[in-house]
């Protein structure tokens, strides 16, 4: 008897005359289905197309579209965290450059409307004056500084070589007793020159000290708040140049939000402009009192020391540095000098 020839898995389906599944076995088949589709995709989330036996797609299985948030986290149990609330860093830091960048484009088209003399300026004259004067002096005390610095180093190498002098001069008095009291008084008096020339360093150098610490960090610092100051007045300029083009174009339901918002930033940086230059007006105030002050002891201080040094008053010349309560220290020594130790 011929055998019976393999059955189709098609014709396992048992349909109906019309090509539909039939009901009886529909469900069956659906939940082998079930069992046969990857963890995590339900019946649910499927759709299932049945055609006849002269279909192109018969037996096709369609994945549908996945449930919404809501509906899955219904399914689930625990917290539903909303994506509204969870901040995004990226989206925060992205949200800053363009910030950044957009202040940095005003400001970089005020610069540059300025220069080519087609952009307003908002101007202190008062202000800007002093900071003028300010700025030249820097320049001035900066040459003087430099100036006695190079004093300094040039009375140094004097120094040193008087009293290399004045041991050699001792040296030779010693061994030459034809000429012993020529060399001797030669010996002392390099000595007491450079004892004096080393004083005169003292009070030279803590001239110096105060100078570079008046130029340096005092107006240095005043400068810092200046430098403040004149990037508020530009940012303030491009936001009112912003603000005056708006004001001058149409009013409508779409620019005057626009207009609403650009007041609100003008009014900001306003608030900061008017802010750095009343900082700048008191610490100008300040400094000039400093300066006066700082300046009219340390000038006292250098006449009075070159006077009695070269006049050859080494008691005036002490009492001056006595008087500004200088100490002498041997350059790159803990222990006092053999000036100090007399």
């Amino acid at each position: 008897m011929a055998q019976e020839s393999p059955k189709n898995s098609a014709a396992e389906i048992p349909v109906t005359s019309n090509g539909q599944l039939e009901d009886s076995h529909e469900h069956g088949f659906n939940r082998d289905l079930k069992y046969s589709l990857p963890v995590g995709l339900g019946l649910s989330e499927t759709k299932i197309t049945s055609r006849g036996f002269d279909s192109a797609k018969e037996g096709i299985v369609e994945a549908g579209p996945f449930p919404s948030k809501g509906s899955r986290a219904q399914q689930k149990s625990g917290p539903v965290v909303l994506a509204d609330e969870v901040k995004n860093p990226a989206m925060e830091k992205l949200e800053l450059v363009r910030k950044w960048s957009l202040n940095t484009y005003k400001c970089t088209r005020q610069i540059i409307s300025e220069k080519l003399g087609r952009g307003s300026r908002t101007v202190d004259l008062e202000l800007e004056a002093q900071i003028d004067i300010l700025r030249d002096n820097k320049k001035k005390y900066e040459h003087i500084l430099r100036l006695a610095q190079t004093l300094s180093t040039q009375l140094f190498q004097m120094v040193h070589t008087q009293r290399q002098l004045g041991d050699a001069f001792a040296d030779l008095s010693l061994k030459s007793l034809e000429l012993h009291e020529e060399f001797g008084y030669n010996a002392d008096t390099q000595k007491l020159l450079a004892k004096n020339g080393e004083t005169l360093l003292g009070a030279i150098n803590f001239f110096i000290a105060s100078v570079n610490t008046l130029v340096n960090k005092t107006i240095e610092d005043t400068l810092l708040t200046v430098k403040q100051y004149e990037s508020a007045r530009i940012e303030y300029d491009a936001y009112r140049t912003d603000l005056e083009e708006l004001n001058l174009g149409p009013r409508d339901a779409n620019t005057l939000p626009k207009i609403e918002q650009s007041q609100q930033l003008f009014q900001v940086h306003k608030e900061k402009y008017d802010k750095m230059r009343n900082d700048v007006s008191i610490k100008l105030k300040f400094l000039e009192e400093n300066k006066v002050k700082v300046l009219h002891n340390q000038l006292v201080l250098f006449h009075n020391a070159i006077a009695a040094y070269f006049a050859g008053n080494q008691k005036q010349l002490e009492q001056t540095l006595k008087q500004f309560h200088i100490k002498l220290k041997t350059p790159g020594a803990d222990a006092p000098s053999w000036l100090e130790e007399q």
